[in-house]
């Protein structure tokens, strides 16, 4: 009988603990779906913005990571916004009337500014080109330490220099503050290592991604906790606003239940999807020629047209706008200013210039003219960040990163990387779409102006012609007048003497 009860007991413990861990998962996925039902419904939209692609007050440069911001940035946005326009890395300082915010923060931004007076603009690219990219940038920017004898010294001169600069430092910047230091320490780790001996030689080079004893390959770099927080489905989270460097409180909760049961990035995928839906515009980094047009004629002629409209508004009713707009920033709780990245790039270094001086844009400044400046400012700037990038590769010779070494990497490999960013993948397709979208209406807006232009010429005609001949008239009328009268006149005179010489007869 004990020995039926011993069994019994143990059966039922056996069963509980079996039990525990699959109610414990239940709950927490019943936990979970709720922590994301609830973030949902408080990122819903108002409505649809019917007026979403006329440039609001402000506008707000979400720039994801390695899709070609800093191009669009140097390349656009400092030929239509002058330093005194855009929003100064500190939050205290948004007590003033900013015309233009360019950003690595994610959405979650959009609350620190007035919202109804605010268009958002974005671009997206390829998820598995995004991840090459940001492993490359990593370490690109890491090896530039490698000229220091360790990591103690580099760590110590980056701490010296920066509160010195007034630029802002790439280790300052979401996400490369997290992933350079990183790959900085992984760097000196393994030099130190080649120096002791405790790495193999290489004999062949064969795979750039894959040199574990000069740099962490890419296998390593993309199941690395690090990645899975900040690199893997990045975009999706940016644009969402639940990124680690979001402003949300239940960012944090929310993007830990999505990794814990990734049925629940659904639903965070869809608010991505709305917000991309309501943006002024979406470029494609893939597509760069086209999206450049494409941000030219939808944002540019705009910034263009608003500029014009500002500098010929009344004083008075400028500054009372101002002082309107600037009640919409609300100041930090805590009293402390709330720092929000600015991304004003600089070619050289690693540091990013700050604005300093209120720089004019130039005068009498077209569209045509904006795309043609663009098309010199890009060549300039792919020069020099080519020639940056290979003097920091050097650190690390023999491997360097290049589209043709990117085919070597394992089948495997990239098909891990998609899987990673399922997220990612459907996002940018959604983004192909609106692009899409975009081409068409820019077409049919640019066919409308061009008719529009036509019409104008046509009217001008017809009023010239009318013109011309109510002067010609004006001018000509004494002497017409005059030339009647005589023609009468004339007629007169011949018919009297008709008529008197029938009476003759």
């Amino acid at each position: 009988m004990s020995g039926n009860l011993k069994f019994i007991i143990s059966t039922v413990l056996l069963l509980f603990a079996i039990s525990t861990p699959v109610c414990s998962n239940e709950d927490n996925y019943l936990h979970c779906q709720r922590v994301v039902k609830n973030w949902v419904e408080s990122s819903r939209e108002s409505g649809q913005d019917r007026d979403k692609l006329n440039l609001k007050d402000l506008l707000f440069f979400l720039h994801v990571p390695r899709t070609g911001g800093r191009t669009y940035f140097h390349c656009f946005l400092r030929k239509l916004y002058t330093s005194a326009q855009e929003c100064p890395r500190s939050y205290d300082k948004l007590r003033f009337d900013p015309r233009l915010v360019v950003s690595h923060d994610d959405y979650s931004l959009i609350s620190k500014l007035p919202e109804d007076r605010s268009s958002v603009v974005t671009i997206l690219r390829n998820p598995l080109d995004r991840v090459f990219s940001t492993y490359e940038f990593s370490v690109e920017v890491a090896a530039r330490f490698l000229v220091h004898p360790n990591l103690t010294s580099a760590k110590q001169m980056s701490s010296r220099i920066r509160p010195k600069s007034r630029g802002v430092s790439t280790l300052d910047i979401w996400p490369w503050k997290y992933l350079v230091p990183w790959m900085r320490e992984d760097l000196f780790v393994r030099r130190d290592a080649r120096k002791l001996g405790k790495l193999r030689r290489m004999n062949e080079i064969t795979d750039p991604y894959n040199m574990e004893n000069m740099v962490m390959p890419l296998h390593d770099f993309i199941n690395d906790p690090l990645a899975h927080e900040i690199v893997h489905n990045g975009a999706t989270f940016q644009v969402a606003g639940l990124t680690n460097n979001s402003y949300l409180p239940e960012a944090h909760e929310v993007r830990e239940c999505v990794r814990k049961h990734p049925t629940l990035g659904r639903a965070v995928l869809e608010v991505a999807k709305s917000r991309l839906d309501q943006m002024l515009y979406v470029g494609l980094t893939e597509d760069h020629k086209k999206s450049a047009r494409l941000f030219v004629n939808m944002v540019g002629a705009q910034v263009l047209s608003q500029s014009e409209a500002l500098s010929s508004s009344d004083v008075q009713a400028e500054a009372s706008r101002k002082t309107e707009l600037s009640s919409s920033f609300p100041e930090s709780e805590t009293g402390e200013p709330d720092q929000i990245q600015s991304s004003n790039y600089s070619q050289l270094g690693t540091e990013v210039s700050s604005p300093t001086d209120a720089t004019s844009v130039e005068a009498n400044m077209t569209v045509e003219k904006l795309m043609g400046a663009y098309e010199e400012c890009i060549s300039s700037l792919r020069k020099s960040q080519s020639t940056r990038r290979s003097m920091s590769l050097k650190r690390i010779a023999p491997a360097n990163f290049s589209k043709e070494a990117r085919l070597l990497v394992p089948e495997t490999v990239l098909q891990q990387i998609i899987s990673l960013n399922s997220l990612d993948m459907e996002l940018y397709r959604h983004a192909e779409s609106i692009f899409l979208q975009q081409e068409h209406h820019s077409l049919k807006g640019r066919g409308a102006f061009m008719a529009q232009q036509q019409q104008k010429m046509i009217n001008t005609e017809h009023e010239s012609s009318w013109n011309n001949l109510y002067n010609g008239y004006s001018s000509g009328k004494v002497f017409l007048l005059t030339t009647t009268l005589t023609i009468c006149l004339i007629l007169f005179v011949i018919t009297k003497r008709r008529r008197t010489s029938k009476l003759k007869v």
